[in-house]
This record gives C-alpha cells, sequence and structure tokens, in this order.
C-alpha cells in the first residue's frame, strides 16, 4: 500500500494504492503528476477500467478496482468502464501457463450482463456524466489490415516475452499464440479510443496499461497515468482470492453465507480488508480482534444487502453457532431436495447443495468431524436417507461457516 504523504482531499486517491505511474515529472517526460493534474485539471477526468467479462460472477477481490473508480466518481470525475466484449474472445493472456480459451460472443454478452448488474452496489450508475459504459467491439471489430499492422509495429517481439507469463511459457516451451500478442495492444488502443487520463488496474496489470501509454503517444495523445491496485488474498489469509480454491466471497452470495465467510477472516489480513474493501477509518477500528471481524462482516454484508439485511444476518449467524445450527432457520438459505435422487448418502447431499465442492470433500468433510445435521455431528461416512421427508426442515452444517436449510 501506499505511503505517500497528501493533503486530506486527496486520501481517497492513495488509500489501497500500490502505485501511480510515473510518479515523478522529468526532462523527457514533461507530464505533470497525477496529483497535481486532479487538483488543476479544467474537466472531470476520464478515468478507465476495463473488465473482460470471461465469467459470471465476480469476487470481492475484483470489487477493489471498481471501488477505487467509485472514488473517482465521487471526487467528480467520469468513470468508463470498458466491456472487452471483443478482447474477452481472446482472453487476457497475464499470469497464464497456457492459452486461455476463446469465448462466444453470446456468452460474453451474458457475462456481461450479470457483471454490470452485479456492480450497481458500488458504481454511482444514475449522476450524470459521472458514468461511461463501453464495449471495445465498437472500435476492435472493424480494424483493418493496415491498422493492426500499425498496432504490431509498435511493440517487439522481445517486449512482447518480457511480460509476465509470456517469459515463463517461452522459457519452458509451452505454445505462444501470435493473437495472444494483440491482446495487450487491442487494451491499449482501447485507452486512445476513449481519451484515458487514467487507467486503474491490478498490480498484474502494468504491463498492459503502459503499452496504452505507449500507443497514445503513437497516435499524439497524452499519456494516461496508471493506477495499480493490491490483488486481494481469499479468506484462507494465504493464496490470491479465486473461486477454484474456494476462499472467496462472491457479490451475489445471500448476506448469511457471505457474513459467516467475513467474520472468520484471518487478523494476519483483516486490515487489509478493511483497507481495500471499505471506507472505515483505520485509526478507528476495534482493539479486539474479535470485534474487528464482525465490524468487517458487517460492513461489506451492508454494502451488498443493506445495513439492516445485514444486522439480520450477523444475529441469525449468533444463533446458529449458539445453537449449534438448530436456530433461526428462517435465515438460512435454502436446498431443494426434490433435485435429488433418494436413497442418497448424506456426501453427496453435501455435493450436490453446494455446501462441499464434490462427493470426495463431503467425505472428507464427515471424516473430520466437520459436518453437523441439526448441530449433532455426523460421524458415518456412509449414512444415507430413504427419502426427502427425513431431511425436510433440517439445517446441514460444514464448518463452522455454512450452512443450507433442507426443504
Amino acid at each position: 500500500m501506499s505511503s505517500v504523504n497528501t493533503p486530506d482531499s486527496l486520501h481517497w486517491l492513495y488509500r489501497g494504492t500500490s502505485e501511480i505511474f510515473p510518479s515523478q515529472p522529468d526532462s523527457n517526460n514533461p507530464e505533470e503528476n497525477l496529483e497535481k493534474l486532479i487538483e488543476k485539471s479544467p474537466r472531470p477526468l476520464r478515468v478507465k477500467l476495463g473488465i473482460d467479462p470471461t465469467g459470471t460472477d465476480i469476487h470481492l477481490g475484483h470489487s477493489i478496482p471498481f471501488r477505487k473508480l467509485r472514488a473517482f466518481q465521487d471526487a467528480g470525475h467520469t468513470a468508463v468502464v470498458i466491456i472487452g466484449d471483443f478482447t474477452a474472445q481472446i482472453g487476457d493472456p497475464t499470469g497464464k501457463s497456457e492459452v486461455r480459451k476463446q469465448l462466444t460472443s453470446e456468452a460474453v454478452k451474458n457475462n456481461a450482463e450479470s457483471y454490470l448488474e452485479q456492480l450497481r452496489p458500488i458504481l454511482d450508475f444514475d449522476t450524470p456524466g459521472r458514468l461511461e459504459i463501453r464495449y471495445n467491439s465498437e472500435w476492435l471489430k472493424d480494424l483493418n489490415l493496415a491498422k493492426i499492422q500499425e498496432l504490431l509495429a509498435t511493440m517487439t517481439v522481445g517486449q512482447m516475452l518480457a511480460k509476465e507469463g509470456f517469459s515463463e511459457r517461452y522459457k519452458q516451451e509451452n505454445p505462444i499464440f501470435l493473437h495472444e500478442f494483440l491482446y495487450p495492444l487491442m487494451q491499449g488502443y482501447d485507452s486512445v479510443m476513449i481519451d484515458a487520463d487514467v487507467e486503474l488496474g491490478g498490480t498484474d496489470q502494468k504491463f498492459n496499461i503502459a503499452v496504452g501509454r505507449d500507443l497514445q503517444r503513437h497516435f499524439g495523445k497524452k499519456p494516461q497515468f496508471g493506477l495499480l491496485l493490491p490483488i486481494l488474498l481469499g479468506t484462507d489469509g494465504s493464496q490470491k482470492m479465486s473461486k477454484s480454491l474456494n476462499n472467496y466471497v462472491g457479490l451475489k452470495e445471500d448476506e448469511l453465507s457471505m457474513y459467516s465467510k467475513l467474520e472468520k477472516t484471518p487478523d494476519a489480513i483483516i486490515k487489509d480488508y478493511f483497507e481495500l474493501l471499505t471506507n472505515l477509518p483505520l485509526k478507528q477500528l476495534p482493539e479486539n480482534p474479535r470485534d474487528c471481524q464482525k465490524l468487517l462482516a458487517l460492513e461489506i454484508v451492508g454494502q451488498f444487502h443493506g445495513q439492516e439485511t445485514a444486522l439480520t444476518a450477523q444475529k441469525t449467524a449468533e444463533d446458529l453457532v449458539k445453537n449449534k445450527g438448530t436456530g433461526a432457520t428462517d435465515a438460512v438459505p435454502e436446498y431443494d431436495l426434490s433435485n435429488v435422487e433418494f436413497p442418497a448418502k448424506l456426501f453427496y447431499i453435501l455435493n450436490a447443495s453446494g455446501l462441499c465442492t464434490s462427493s470426495g470433500e463431503g467425505r472428507r468433510q464427515i471424516q473430520g468431524g466437520a459436518v453437523r445435521l441439526n448441530g449433532e455431528k455426523i460421524t458415518d461416512v456412509n449414512l444415507t436417507f430413504d427419502n426427502a421427508e427425513q431431511l425436510s426442515g433440517n439445517v446441514l452444517q460444514v464448518g463452522k461457516k455454512k450452512f443450507i436449510k433442507l426443504v
């Protein structure tokens, strides 16, 4: 995180920011720094954030640059969200050890609609002049070969191979396809077309944002500033937040699931969560670690579900733990047992309901003593139920965070 001393009026700019580049003007680069540009600009800055809708769900890690984008909106600037409906069909190769699957235009369109709906609690969609949503197929789908050749001529193969991911794949003799070289150039060309003053991205996006600066210079435009934000660790406190690692909190999750995950945030990362995911003053956080966890969960659930709903989720979570899964079941997410073909083993139901990612994980959770049915620990890994009536109305629990009411 940045430790820059800055006026209180620009505290929002540096909160949770890893890097702003360039940070200083020099003799070969007469640009002012971003702080001065914000203070002196006679017009709202155009602040770009691109997203490639390669899936349907956004988690808290994805939300960090959008929160920074909202801070720019609140400061009077224009957020320009680029929906990479064209570039998503290539896929950003950053950090990937192999070529990404190319998506159909229909899949990208459906994903984009889902993304935008999830962003409504974060961004200001209503104030005139504060938000532009652009699709980069608008300018990329009709690029002719002459323009593509011009873009390609701005970079060397050596520069491309220096990009994170490409260099590792080249050394390991993993295939790198020529269309992947186009991705950072297309992302950079987006900045040219929308006249970006600032581009936001994770720390893994520095190369792509720098390409945008180079292309803006090539086309006779003032180069953008890059603002980089940290990659959020997951709820395990050790690895990048990821759905595949099951250490994530999704923006579409119900309030109880979201609260139950966040109230267990490890002490080592909880300050980062407050800094990156809330606007609460960091100097005023509770000294007691447990109070910090509860405040974090309440604050974030409130952002996406409303404060009253968050308080209800908090009380429900407390009741469930206090009563070992037998109380306050009205607020627990439900799972319809008509989706199960009986007779069925409990480990299968754990998988089918989403409490576990596989039947194998369900077996392991039972063997580890983490599964309870109406508060009673289950130890028989082969426990079988003959019909839905035996389970209807019961609360199925895995660990201290996950609850499902069977109906």
